[in-house]
C-alpha cells in the first residue's frame, strides 16, 4: 500500500472515530432516558414495530452495497463520465424499490403489525403512529443513502463527523422533549425521530448536490448498465434478505414466543453491540473504497494485503473494546439503566461474541464486491445465513430458551466465515492457508493470552467501579501487548506506527 493511501485511511478513520465517539455518547444517554421515560413495553413495541419497516431495507442495503461497489469502481477508473452516468441510474432504481417498499409496507407489513404481533390492545394504536413514521423515516433514508455512497466513495469521512454533531443536537432535543410535553410518548418518539432523520437526509442530499458534480440529476438510460447494476443489486438482494431474517426475522419469533420485553432486552443489547461495533465499521468505510480501488486498478497483491490486515483489525479492534464489556456487562448494566430488563446481560455477551466473529468477515465482504460477480458467493453463503430464522423457531417449538437464537447464529457465523473464504479462494485466488496462518491463528492466540490478565482481576476482587476501571486498563494493556507482539506482522507494525503518527500529527496540527 503507498504511503498516500495509508495516510488517507488513517485520516478517515480518525474522523470516523471522532463522529462515533459523539454518536455513541448520545445514543447510550438518549436510551436510558428514552427506556425509562417509555417504559419496557412501549420501548419493547417501537423496537419491533419499527423492525417490521426494517424488514424491508434489505432494498436500500443492497443498493447501497451496489452504488458505493461502482461508484469506487469508477473513481479507482478515474472514469468520472460513466460515474455521472452511473448515479444518474442508480437514483432511478432507488425510486423503483421506493415504491415497492411503500407497497410491501402498507399491505403485508400493516397486516403484520395488527394481526400477528404481541401487542397489547389499548397500544394498538401507538403501534401504528411508530410504524407509518418508521416507513416514512425510511423511505427518506433510503433516498439518501446513493448520496452517502458517493461521499464514502470519495472518502469525504470529515463530512460525517461534522453533520454528527448536527445528529447529536437533534437527538438530545427529542430527550428533552418527551420530558417536557404529556403527549403519548410513544407517538412523539416516533414522529420527532423522523424529523431528525428528514433533517440530517437534506443536509447529505444538499452538501453532495453542491460537492459533486455526479450528484446532479441528469436523465440517462443504457439498458446494459441498468442490468448490470440491477443483477449485482439482486444477488446483494439475497444476502440482504438473509441478513434481516437473521436480525428482525428473529426478533419477531422472539416476540412470538416471549413478548415484547424480551424484545426491549435484546433491543438494548443491540444498542450496546451497535455503539462497540463503530469501531469496527468505522475502519471498514475508510477502508472499503480502497479495496475495490486496488481490485479496479488490477493491484491484486495489495488487495490481498489490505484484505488481510484489515480482517484481522477488525477484529483486534473491536476485542479490545468488547473484552471488558463481557466481563463486566453486569456492572455496566447497572451503571447506564435504572432498570435492567431481564435477559439483556446474557443476550448482550452473546450478541457480541457474533459480531467478533463476523468482524472478520467484513473486509472479505468487500473483496468479494469488489469483483461485480457475486451470484455463487451471494447464493451460498445467503443460504447458509437465512437457516437463522427457520432453525431458530424449531428450537423454540421444542421448548428451548430465548438465548438459544443467538448461540444459534454464532454457530452459522462461524460456518459462513470459512464459506467465505472457500469462494474467495475461487473467485480472486485469496490464499486460504495465508489466512489462517497470518489472520485467524493469530489473533486466537492473541485473545486467549489477553484475556488471562483481566479475567484473573474480575475474579480476585469485588464487584464494584473500582474493579470495573482496573478490568478496563488491564484488557487495554495486555490486548496491545501481545497485539503488537504476536498479531501483527513485520510490515504491519510499521503500518500501524505510521498511522498512529499521521493521527498524533494532525491532532497536534503538526507538519
Amino acid at each position: 500500500m503507498s504511503s498516500r493511501n495509508n495516510r488517507r485511511i488513517a485520516k478517515n478513520t480518525m474522523m470516523l472515530y471522532f463522529r462515533m465517539l459523539l454518536m455513541m455518547g448520545v445514543s447510550l444517554f438518549t436510551v436510558r432516558v428514552v427506556l425509562d421515560t417509555l417504559g419496557t413495553v412501549d420501548y419493547g413495541l417501537y423496537n419491533v414495530v419499527g423492525g417490521i419497516v426494517t424488514m424491508f431495507s434489505f432494498l436500500s442495503a443492497t443498493m447501497s452495497g451496489a452504488s458505493q461497489r461502482f461508484f469506487s469502481f469508477e473513481l479507482g477508473r478515474k472514469d468520472y463520465t460513466q460515474l455521472k452516468r452511473i448515479f444518474s441510474i442508480t437514483l432511478l432504481i432507488y425510486a423503483i424499490f421506493g415504491a415497492i417498499v411503500l407497497f410491501l409496507a402498507e399491505t403485508v407489513g400493516l397486516w403484520f403489525l395488527n394481526h400477528k404481533l404481541t401487542i397489547p390492545s389499548e397500544r394498538i394504536s401507538a403501534a401504528n403512529w411508530v410504524y407509518q413514521f418508521s416507513i416514512f423515516s425510511f423511505i427518506v433514508t433510503m433516498f439518501r443513502t446513493p448520496y452517502n455512497a458517493i461521499i464514502i466513495a470519495n472518502e469525504k469521512m470529515d463530512v460525517y463527523a461534522y453533520v454528527s454533531i448536527v445528529e447529536v443536537i437533534l437527538k438530545l432535543l427529542i430527550v428533552y422533549l418527551l420530558l417536557l410535553f404529556s403527549f403519548d410518548k410513544l407517538k412523539l418518539y416516533a414522529a420527532l425521530m423522523f424529523v431528525v432523520t428528514l433533517i440530517v437526509a437534506l443536509v447529505y442530499i444538499i452538501y453532495s448536490r453542491r460537492k459533486f458534480e455526479e450528484t446532479k440529476f441528469t436523465f440517462y438510460w443504457n439498458i446494459s448498465l441498468f442490468k448490470e447494476i440491477l443483477s449485482f443489486s439482486f444477488w446483494n438482494l439475497f444476502g440482504a434478505i438473509a441478513g434481516i431474517f437473521k436480525g428482525q426475522g428473529v426478533n419477531i419469533v422472539l416476540n412470538m414466543f416471549f413478548g415484547p420485553a424480551v424484545n426491549a432486552a435484546r433491543g438494548i443489547a443491540f444498542q450496546v453491540n451497535s455503539a462497540l461495533n463503530q469501531f469496527v465499521q468505522n475502519f471498514m468505510t475508510a477502508t472499503k473504497p480502497q479495496i475495490i480501488k486496488y481490485y479496479a486498478e488490477g493491484e491484486k497483491g495489495k488487495m490481498f494485503k489490505l484484505v488481510f490486515l484489515s480482517s484481522k483489525l477488525s477484529f483486534l479492534l473491536l476485542f479490545i473494546v468488547t473484552m471488558p464489556v463481557i466481563l463486566e456487562t453486569n456492572f455496566v448494566f447497572n451503571l447506564w439503566l435504572k432498570e435492567t430488563p431481564e435477559y439483556v446481560i446474557l443476550f448482550s455477551r452473546l450478541i457480541l461474541i457474533n459480531t467478533l466473529i463476523d468482524s472478520l468477515s467484513y473486509p472479505l465482504i468487500t473483496a468479494a464486491q469488489a469483483t461485480g460477480k457475486i451470484k455463487q458467493y451471494q447464493a451460498l453463503i445467503g443460504g447458509v445465513m437465512l437457516l437463522n430464522l427457520p432453525v431458530s423457531y424449531f428450537f423454540l417449538m421444542l421448548g428451548y430458551s430465548a438465548q438459544s437464537v443467538f448461540i444459534i447464529a454464532i454457530i452459522i457465523s462461524i460456518i459462513n466465515l470459512f464459506l467465505r473464504l472457500f469462494m474467495l479462494k475461487k473467485m480472486i485466488g485469496l490464499s486460504l492457508k495465508q489466512f489462517v496462518s497470518d489472520v485467524l491463528i493469530r489473533i486466537s492466540i492473541t485473545a486467549v493470552i489477553a484475556y488471562i490478565l483481566p479475567c484473573f482481576v474480575f475474579i480476585k476482587l469485588s464487584y464494584g467501579i473500582s474493579r470495573f476501571f482496573i478490568v478496563v486498563l488491564m484488557g487495554f494493556v495486555s490486548s496491545c501487548i501481545v497485539i503488537y507482539s504476536i498479531s501483527l506482522l513485520k510490515n504491519e507494525r510499521k503500518y500501524i506506527i505510521k498511522s498512529i503518527l499521521f493521527i498524533k500529527d494532525k491532532i497536534f496540527h503538526l507538519n
